[in-house]
């Protein structure tokens, strides 16, 4: 959703395959964001949730809820809705991770529907299927240290008939050019191509009509900037609200401080472990609190979509978008003023005190106060060990215990001190050595990513040893990426 503005007038658009192309436009318009370098992600912990939201121009909203619906493997479900726009997004991700020698893939699993409710045949609107490129991290034991998009991705629209083929095209050993694309659209129905794809995912990229030769830019990435969305205050959200939750690993790592990055890291996977541990023992299986089951039975709500596996938990069929929005903001707190998950016995939320409705003309609306995300933070949620001095974040005061309603049997995690700024040493329970982790996630893919290094003995020489760190620069951008042996 790095564009979701460019997304407001699609539904409107009447001709179906210029409607169909400006979707093409669209998804492809948010691959250039990313941070410099190859990052290591912090995985989301299960019943993770983050919510935002954007503020458009004509004073309306957009609304954005996603949960970590399952950890192994590894399953996110998320959702999107702009009710005064008829536009709609359901999707999961299921990424898999795979070791390939050089490189590390993450193999981008899952699937997005697209809706314009007020456009098809369908009672939930004109449909569209997306899936998504998967990302390879090369160079992690030698040469080069690039991140690469690569393979097929679809966008299909079954009501029409149109889809596209998309090829991200990874650079080979001897000759081909980085974040290259190639492609078409056609009509299933005809089996006509009608246009071709071009250029950089990070660059100018083009569409050319078959059928007359002419050839236009469809969208530059040089100099786009996306459209951050707009956060809920820290002393807002609940503990397994994602900016909350990472909040202390995230300083940390800021301040190049990676003992205590590991450490925090740790302390919220072993959380993970005790609960699935307590689940083991009472029997009883997790539930997602903000999506459900979707019933793809024949006739079912989601008939024919059971690769999405999970949906939100509400009913959002009405046409009248204020009453959307109002079903929207009783999912979960979205927007400031609606309150802390934590400390609310019951799953209905505040709504806001104004309510942004739809302005044509120059008038300002009275919205909660908030400050929008500025660009950087697309990269907070990444482990990014760079030699940028670290960025203040005012401390908050200690949130008040409470327990989280959506989750009668399993604790929170205790992550309700207050966040300082100075390194601190976290001693091991029950010992008075500093308690340390792999930064990387422990879970079997990472395991068996680093027994197959071992076999490779490609890496001896590179290993640092004791807890010197390994640099590893960026040949395009001189970026450093320092990789530390946490468990050395």
């Amino acid at each position: 959703m790095a564009h979701p503005d460019t997304l407001l007038p699609m539904p409107e658009i009447e001709d179906p395959t210029e409607r169909f192309v400006a979707v093409i436009k669209f998804y492809l318009s948010g691959w250039h964001i990313r941070p410099p370098g190859v990052k290591k992600p912090l995985n989301p912990i299960l019943g993770e949730t983050f919510t935002c939201y954007w503020d458009y121009p004509d004073g309306t909203r957009g609304y954005y809820i996603a949960e970590q619906t399952s950890h192994h493997p590894p399953k996110s479900s998320y959702f999107f809705m702009a009710p005064y726009h008829h536009i709609r997004v359901d999707g999961t991700l299921k990424p898999r991770s795979k070791f390939l020698g050089n490189s590390a893939a993450s193999m981008m699993e899952g699937i997005s529907y697209l809706r314009f409710t007020n456009r098809g045949k369908s009672k939930s609107g004109e449909k569209y299927v997306l899936t998504q490129p998967n990302m390879y991290a090369r160079g992690i034991l030698f040469g080069k240290m690039k991140l690469e998009l690569g393979d097929h991705s679809y966008v299909r629209c079954p009501e029409t008939g149109l889809s596209a083929d998309i090829e991200f095209k990874t650079k080979g050993w001897v000759g081909g050019t980085y974040n290259s694309i190639g492609g078409g659209i056609k009509n299933e129905k005809t089996g006509e191509v009608l246009f071709e794809l071009s250029g950089l995912w990070s660059g100018e990229m083009f569409i050319k009509d078959v059928k007359t030769g002419q050839k236009k830019l469809l969208f530059d990435a040089t100099h786009a900037r996306h459209s951050p969305p707009r956060t809920r205050p820290l002393e807002e959200q609940g503990d397994r609200e994602s900016q909350k939750l990472w909040y202390k690993t995230v300083q940390a790592v800021k301040a190049v401080d990676h003992e205590n990055a590991t450490i925090e890291k740790a302390k919220i996977e072993e959380q993970q472990r005790e609960e699935a541990k307590r689940r083991e023992e009472l029997g009883v299986e997790w539930q997602p609190q903000l999506f459900r089951r979707v019933d793809s039975r024949k006739g079912g709500s989601e008939e024919g979509e059971e690769d999405l596996e999970w949906i939100i938990h509400a009913h959002l069929d009405s046409k009248d978008p204020k009453e959307l929005e109002e079903k929207i903001l009783s999912i979960a707190p979205i927007v400031p003023g609606q309150g802390n998950p934590d400390r609310r016995g019951s799953k209905q939320y505040h709504q806001p005190q104004s309510h942004p409705q739809p302005e044509p003309a120059k008038q300002k609306t009275s919205q909660p106060q908030a400050t929008p995300s500025k660009p950087q933070q697309a990269s907070d949620n990444l482990i990014d060990f760079d030699s940028k001095p670290p960025i203040t974040v005012p401390p908050r005061a200690p949130s008040q215990p409470g327990t989280l309603p959506a989750y009668p049997i399993l604790p929170p995690p205790n992550l309700n001190q207050a966040p300082v700024h100075e390194s601190t040493t976290v001693k091991a329970p029950g010992g008075n050595a500093p308690q340390t982790a792999n930064i990387m996630d422990d879970d079997e893919d990472m395991s068996n990513m680093r027994s197959q290094m071992s076999n490779l003995k490609m890496h001896q020489t590179m290993v640092p040893q004791g807890h010197r760190p390994l640099k590893r620069a960026d040949t395009e951008t001189s970026d450093v990426d320092v990789f530390v042996d946490a468990e050395g």
